[in-house]
C-alpha cells in the first residue's frame, strides 16, 4: 500500500492530520511556486533576468580536434563568460570505440542577453553541447545550532485562529499560552533551558492527566515506556504534584541516548521538526492543555510531549529509529518528507506493537490521549493499524524491538 492511500483509506482527525497534511501542503505549494523563466534556449530564474546566468555546460571534444579546447576558450573570452568550474574526463563514448576524446563540464557565468548566442557558438567548435539543469536541494540545517532556523510554525491548531480549540473563547488561557510561546520562539542555541512557573490551576491539570493515563499504562503501554517511566519517577523528574521542567528531562535523556530538548513555540513543520531529530534534539512546548479538555488536544502540549514522547526517546533502540527518520529527510524532496511524515505518524505518534501476544501502545499520541488509548488499543489487532508502506528507499526501517512487527517493506 502506497503512502497516499494509507492517508486516503484511514480517516484521521484533530492534531493527526497536521503533519502529514502540511507535508504534503508543502510539497503542493512546491509545485505550484513560479518555476524558471525562459531567456533564449535556457532556463534563468527570475532575479537573474538583468545580469549574468550561471550555466552548467556539458561539451566533448574528439582527439582531433583538441585545438577546439582552445577555440572554445577564445568563445568563453569573446562573450566574457566567467568561468567558476571547470572538470575533465575520458568521454563514455570514446571508451566504448576505443578512442582517447574528451568530456568536459564547465561551470560559468554568462549575461542573460548572450545566452543563445554563446551556446552556438560554442556548438561550432565542440560536440555534444548541452546545458545541465542544476537540481536545487532544499535548504537544511548542517550544525545543531542551525536548527534556530527551523521554526517554521503551522497555525492552524492555535487557539487564537481555530475556533474549534478548547481555549479560543478563554482570554486568559490565550495569553498565557502566547507568552510561554514567545519565550520559546526567542530561545537560541546554547541558550539555558526555559523553566516555567507553573499556576496551580496548570498543574491541577496536569494532575488528572497524570493520574488517568498512569491508571491505564500497566495494561495498555509496552514495556519499554513502562521502565522509562518507572526511572523517571524513580528520580523524582515525574509525579503528579508538578510539572517537569526541561532542563531536569533533557539532561536525564541526554544521559541515556543523546537527545535533548528544545523549547518549541507550537506545531513545527514537517521538515523543521523531522530535521531537528536529525541531530537528537526533540522539540518540545512548554504550555498546557486547556482545563475544560483535559483528556486530549489538538495541538502538542506538555502533556503529549512529556507523557507520550519522552519516556520513548530513553530508549536506545527508539532514539536510535527516530534519529534514522530525521537524517533522511535532510535536503529531501517534498514528496519524501510527506513519506518520512507518514512513517512517523504511524510509528512514533500513533504506534503499536504486540508483547507476549497482547497489543500495546508505543505512540506518543496514544499514551497521551485518555480516550485514544483505550479506543485504538482495542482495535489494534485489526487490520485498520497492521498498515504496509511502501516508502520507496525513503529511509531504512529499523526493528524496532526484537517482538514488534510494526511495518513490512515492499
Amino acid at each position: 500500500m502506497k503512502t497516499d492511500s494509507i492517508v486516503q483509506t484511514i480517516p484521521l482527525s484533530g492534531r493527526k492530520r497536521s503533519l502529514i497534511e502540511e507535508a504534503r501542503r508543502d510539497r503542493e505549494s512546491g509545485s505550484s511556486s513560479p518555476g524558471p523563466s525562459r531567456c533564449g534556449d535556457s532556463f534563468v530564474s527570475e532575479e537573474e533576468k538583468s545580469g549574468k546566468v550561471p550555466l552548467n555546460i556539458l561539451f566533448s571534444l574528439r582527439y582531433e580536434k583538441n585545438a577546439g579546447f582552445f577555440k572554445a576558450g577564445k568563445v568563453f573570452e569573446t562573450f566574457e563568460a566567467k568561468l567558476l568550474h571547470l572538470e575533465s574526463r575520458p568521454s563514455r563514448k570514446s571508451k566504448k570505440s576505443g578512442g582517447d576524446d574528451l568530456e568536459f563540464f564547465m561551470r560559468c557565468e554568462v549575461h542573460c542577453s548572450d545566452t543563445d548566442i554563446f551556446i552556438n557558438s560554442l556548438k561550432r567548435v565542440a560536440d555534444d553541447v548541452r546545458i545541465v539543469q542544476e537540481e536545487k536541494i532544499p535548504w537544511f540545517p548542517k550544525k545543531i545550532s542551525d536548527l534556530d532556523k527551523c521554526n517554521h510554525l503551522i497555525t492552524k491548531y492555535d487557539p487564537d485562529l481555530d475556533q474549534d480549540h478548547p481555549g479560543f473563547s478563554d482570554p486568559e488561557y490565550r495569553k498565557r499560552r502566547g507568552i510561554i510561546s514567545e519565550l520559546a520562539f526567542n530561545y537560541k542555541h546554547g541558550d539555558p533551558l526555559l523553566v516555567v512557573e507553573y499556576t496551580p490551576e496548570e498543574i491541577a491539570t496536569w494532575r488528572e492527566v497524570y493520574r488517568t493515563l498512569n491508571g491505564l499504562y500497566p495494561t495498555h503501554a509496552c514495556r519499554q515506556f513502562l521502565e522509562a517511566l518507572g526511572q523517571l519517577e524513580s528520580e523524582c523528574l515525574y509525579g503528579e504534584d508538578k510539572i517537569p521542567q526541561l532542563g531536569d528531562v533533557s539532561a536525564f535523556l541526554k544521559e541515556r541516548t543523546g537527545f535533548q530538548l528544545r523549547p518549541v513555540a507550537g506545531l513545527l513543520s514537517a521538515r523543521d521538526f523531522l530535521a531537528s531529530l536529525a541531530f537528537r534534539v526533540f522539540q518540545c512546548t512548554q504550555y498546557i492543555r486547556h482545563p475544560s479538555a483535559p483528556m486530549h488536544s489538538p495541538e502538542p502540549d506538555c502533556c503529549h510531549e512529556l507523557l507520550g514522547h519522552i519516556p520513548m526517546l530513553a530508549d536506545k533502540e527508539f532514539a536510535q529509529f527516530s534519529q534514522e527518520i530525521g537524517l533522511a529527510s535532510l535536503g529531501a524532496s517534498d514528496e519524501d518528507i510527506e513519506k518520512l511524515s507518514t512513517l512517523y505518524w504511524f510509528t512514533v505518534e500513533f504506534g503499536l506493537c504486540k508483547q507476549n501476544g497482547t497489543v500495546k501502545a508505543y505512540g506518543a499520541g496514544l499514551l497521551s490521549s485518555y480516550g485514544e488509548l483505550l479506543v485504538r488499543k482495542k482495535t489494534g489487532a485489526h487490520e485498520t493499524f497492521l498498515i504496509i508502506i511502501d516508502v520507496e528507499n525513503s529511509c531504512a526501517i529499523l526493528n524496532i524491538f526484537e517482538e514488534t512487527m510494526i511495518f513490512r517493506i515492499l
